[in-house]
């Protein structure tokens, strides 16, 4: 195989093999609960995952669960630019987990 042949099948290669890129700098913010006594919170939280509601429903649940907080809803997904509207309503929820 000729070299300027080459380059380009080994660059395909590393992509075609590579994880998928992640969003970086994405958030979702949520309502989670607790019961016994009923506990009820807002928070925002960064995602590592993919920058998607469903993949988000995902990761939230798996993070908040330790802790006992059930996942109501996923509210929106969004970028950095949505983080301070967000942290007054958030309170002690902000980027907790």
């Amino acid at each position: 195989m000729k070299q300027h042949l080459l380059i380009p099948a080994i660059a395909a290669a590393l992509l075609a093999f590579s994880p998928p890129a992640l969003a970086a700098d994405c958030y979702a913010d949520y309502k989670a609960k607790q019961d016994n006594p009923l506990r009820l919170h807002y928070g925002v939280i960064q995602l590592s995952g993919a920058c998607k509601e469903k993949a988000a429903r995902r990761e939230i649940q798996a993070r908040i669960a330790p802790a006992g907080w059930t996942l109501l809803n996923v509210l929106s997904v969004f970028g950095p630019e949505g983080l301070q509207q967000r942290r007054a309503n958030a309170g002690s929820y902000y980027l907790r987990f």
